[in-house]
């Protein structure tokens, strides 16, 4: 099928845009994939109109149709409440589990996770015990609803290579991947092609972010990772490493989902998008 251009609803967050928007944008700049955002519950700026993700308690049945009526499929749920360590095994796996139900009965073939935004007094070893069995209850409900579970770089543990190859490479599972995230690989001080090519045997999918060239300076080497990209795809300090990236995609014919991760006012949507099909047309 070779390489998906979508976008993240979750764009439509900082805008206080709901998940219609976000379909709407999608038709405009004929996008065919959406990924979304998920709450385990009710949230009471969604109701309202406010924000775009999708409650697992919903009826999936009004969102098919609004994707199927616009075209549109998922591209993956993002679930993204912490499932490393104690806090996963405490809350993350009952999250994870319904997520995957969610996400079967919508269409969509995978849900992101992540690790937290800082890491916890205690030793790597021990950490990376405990995620394995949070992961080993997750992945029984991947492998029977036929979900694909990714572990996206947006934290201190994911953000390093030697812990990720670790905790991948002992289940080698083909429902255990890993969505790159360009802009988070940045801001942790990584090389984002250098990172990728470390990673490249599990990656599935890719979250697409620039960073403001004042952010970066401010924050680069200290965060794990940023929401979304406050300036246009191409308009950052991460532009040529994104090029980079993509290009790279292209040469080894990479088969999977780039979802753009952006401010979602309609200038940052058009020139990101306009940025990206450049890139993937060169």
């Amino acid at each position: 099928m070779g390489m998906r251009l979508g976008m993240h609803a979750d764009n439509w967050r900082g805008q206080s845009g709901n998940f219609t928007q976000a379909v709407e944008s999608a038709v405009k700049y004929d996008l065919k994939y959406l990924e979304a955002g998920t709450v385990n519950g009710q949230y009471f700026v969604s109701a309202l109109g406010y924000d775009p993700s999708l409650s697992i308690l919903d009826n999936p049945y009004p969102i098919k149709r609004l994707l199927e009526e616009n075209g549109l499929k998922l591209s993956m749920l993002d679930a993204s409440y912490p499932i490393f360590g104690p806090q996963g095994s405490y809350y993350g796996i009952q999250y994870y589990t319904q997520v995957i139900r969610y996400a079967k009965e919508l269409g969509a073939p995978k849900v992101d996770s992540v690790d937290s935004g800082s890491a916890p007094d205690m030793p790597k070893d021990e950490m990376l015990r405990i995620t394995i069995g949070n992961y080993t209850e997750i992945l029984k409900w991947a492998h029977d609803y036929g979900i694909i579970i990714c572990i996206e770089p947006h934290g201190p543990y994911t953000g390093d290579g030697e812990f990720m190859l670790k905790l991948l490479s002992h289940f080698e599972d083909e429902h255990l991947r890993i969505n790159f995230d360009t802009g988070n690989t940045f801001i942790q001080g990584h090389d984002p092609l250098a990172y990728y090519k470390e990673l490249e045997k599990y990656i599935v999918s890719s979250h697409i972010k620039d960073v403001d060239p004042g952010l970066a300076a401010a924050l680069r080497g200290e965060e794990t990772g940023i929401g979304m990209s406050a300036v246009p795809i191409g308009a950052g300090a991460n532009a040529d490493n994104i090029r980079a990236v993509l290009n790279y995609m292209k040469e080894r014919d990479f088969d999977g989902d780039v979802s753009i991760e952006c401010d979602a006012s309609d200038e940052n949507i058009r020139k990101s998008v306009e940025w990206i099909r450049g890139v993937l047309a060169g």
